[in-house]
């Protein structure tokens, strides 16, 4: 196995894990170490540079970076760094982050820039670009900001308030907003003075089962599930029958089930084609829509829509069973002798996914499209093959999630900053990368080393009987301070990596006797596969590196496997020679402010 070097920075892109899982690229363990402090108004900082949207994130984040938590590997649960972020938000004192924002009007640079979509990955970009002297001018169909987080996300997972407030300290940094207003050509917007032009319109067609039997004459009662939930939403609608169905088995199905269940639905019933341990919902939506006593029927494929007289009576389904060949690839079976299924309903909500659609952008202005008729964006610049037009979000590459959108937008921003100075956008500017010694003393370290068995805390709920009457009232009522506090403390420090010089080791096997995970091993260098069975205890898990030394002077190397390593530091205290040491890495990602020095 080729030796890695402790200072390049692809090797922690492997090895820090949740600095890394989160898309936007947040330092994970430093803002958890503020909480932790009672720093909430300094980790809100950290978490509004990075996320954007610490508030919103707080409460209705995938989490993509708790998998990779360290803690995980301890406990069965990560730290809950999704709520984490919401403590951070409810404690920082608005007068407190105010001041520490950009503080407009700022310096003219002459560029005017459009910005279609009012959504996380326009504001984003609208949040990067605006300090720099940008005129910015934001187009979205809806009467405010916030795009699919205020048409789709229920109030009572995301309060207005808290959409508001966080939406509104992008606008105040002297955005020119344009609600109300609805983009039918991207040829007359290219026709103005825009120098660059950003589309963040996300994907707003709900897939529809329009050839099933009984899908036109039960239309009225049949409603595709992001429109419905942007109808109760903008309070079009504040009613629906008392029998409900809801088709599919993502994150917008959970959230039409439950909003169904405050505004009339007394029996609504979720019911989704595959396994239920295959449903693309998170497995918390889940045990959320379980709670309100909402059931999840798994393995049932819809076939007809059941109307009499006119009117919408239910539906019917095949039962089927999941089947996998000998690659993995699943196939729904019909369980054989079994009948179809009926179930009633008043009202169904399709929930089966989206898709985006653009027929307000013209195929003769330079952007290609391909078979799916999705516009042919650059993954790295987000850039169109028109060069005045970059692309973000859902309305980029498809639907994903909040904080992959504020991904999106960070990148566009940098992408469109440099092409509107003539600088290459191809040249992405270098991230901070920094490793800073954590020593204070022979056996002390300026962090908390001390691992312990703590069992993930429960975030409190509302009372059900109080929840189910008003689709406004927030279900989660977050982490007290106390209780955040204690929750950070849960953190294993996945920031503090341990650090070897090969030059000072005597091989005398200390860290490898005190290590409490076996996870050090002195072994003679061969090839990976063979190199992880020589281990002390074999590292099997091949998704996650290893940290393998140059060769010492007994020609061995030294092998860290880094899956199990919980950064306690015992090996750094046992060294006689300093040959480890506890460095903290700190790696954040360059924003547009940062690339125009």
């Amino acid at each position: 196995m080729k030796p890695t070097d402790i200072k390049d920075p692809e090797y922690f892109h492997k090895v820090v894990d949740c600095q890394y899982a989160c898309p936007a690229h947040t330092p994970v363990p430093e803002y958890i170490r503020l909480i932790a402090e009672g720093k909430y108004t300094e980790a809100y900082m950290i978490n509004w540079e990075s996320n954007v949207f610490p508030g919103i994130l707080g409460r209705t984040c995938d989490r993509p970076c708790e998998p990779a938590c360290r803690r995980g590997r301890v406990e069965k649960e990560p730290v809950a760094i999704c709520r984490l972020k919401r403590v951070a938000a409810d404690n920082k004192g608005n007068d407190d982050v105010k001041k520490l924002m950009p503080q407009g009007p700022f310096k003219p640079n002459g560029k005017k820039i459009a910005i279609l979509g009012a959504g996380p990955a326009s504001l984003t970009v609208a949040r990067d670009l605006a300090p720099l002297g940008y005129k910015l001018d934001l187009f979205d169909e809806q009467k405010a900001g916030g795009g699919f987080m205020r048409s789709q996300i229920p109030a009572f997972r995301l309060p207005e308030s808290v959409l508001e407030e966080e939406v509104n300290y992008i606008l105040d940094l002297g955005v020119l907003s344009h609600f109300n207003t609805y983009i039918s050509s991207l040829k007359e917007v290219l026709e103005k003075d825009y120098d660059a032009v950003f589309v963040g319109t996300g994907a707003p067609r709900g897939r529809d089962l329009p050839d099933m039997a009984g899908r036109k004459e039960g239309a009225a009662n049949i409603h595709i599930g992001i429109n419905w939930l942007a109808s109760v939403a903008f309070e079009h609608t504040s009613k629906i029958g008392k029998k409900v169905i809801v088709l599919g088995g993502g994150n917008t199905a959970m959230d039409c089930c439950r909003t169904a269940r405050r505004v009339g639905g007394e029996d609504v019933k979720v019911i989704v084609r595959s396994p239920f341990a295959e449903m693309k919902a998170s497995p918390w939506e889940k045990e959320d829509a379980m709670h309100e006593d909402i059931p999840i029927i798994d393995n049932h494929v819809p076939k007809s829509f059941v109307v009499e007289n006119g009117k919408l009576k239910g539906m019917t389904f095949e039962k089927v069973h999941a089947v996998y060949d000998d690659k993995g690839k699943r196939k729904l079976v019909p369980v054989a002798g079994e009948p179809d299924v009926f179930f009633e309903a008043d009202d169904v909500l399709v929930a089966i996914g989206q898709e985006n659609t653009f027929p307000w952008i013209e195929r003769n202005i330079g952007i290609e499209f391909d078979k799916w008729d999705m516009p042919v964006v650059d993954p790295v610049t987000y850039v169109s093959t028109n060069k005045k037009v970059f692309f973000g979000g859902d309305a980029a590459f498809g639907p994903k999630n909040v904080i992959t959108a504020v991904a999106h937008g960070h990148q566009a921003a940098i992408s469109i900053h440099f092409s509107c100075q003539s600088l290459d956008i191809n040249e992405r500017p270098s991230p901070f990368v920094n490793l800073i010694s954590q020593k204070m003393g022979i056996h002390e370290w300026s962090y908390d080393s001390a691992v312990t068995d703590d069992v993930r805390y429960i975030v409190p709920q509302a009372e059900k009987k109080i929840t189910l009457t008003n689709r406004k009232r927030e279900v989660e009522l977050g982490f007290d301070k106390i209780t955040g506090f204690k929750e950070a403390e849960r953190c294993l420090n996945c920031d503090v990596q341990t650090v070897f010089t090969e030059s000072k080791c005597i091989e005398c096997d200390a860290c490898m006797d005190i290590c409490p995970t076996a996870c050090i091993s002195f072994i003679v260098n061969e090839d990976e596969n063979d190199l992880r069975t020589h281990t002390k205890v074999p590292a099997l898990n091949k998704t996650q590196d290893l940290y393998v030394s140059d060769l010492l002077p007994t020609k061995r190397v030294m092998v860290k496997d880094e899956d199990v390593c919980l950064h306690c530091g015992l090996c750094a205290e046992r060294c006689p020679t300093s040959a480890w040491d506890m460095q903290k890495f700190f790696y954040n990602v360059t924003k547009a402010e940062h690339a125009c020095h």
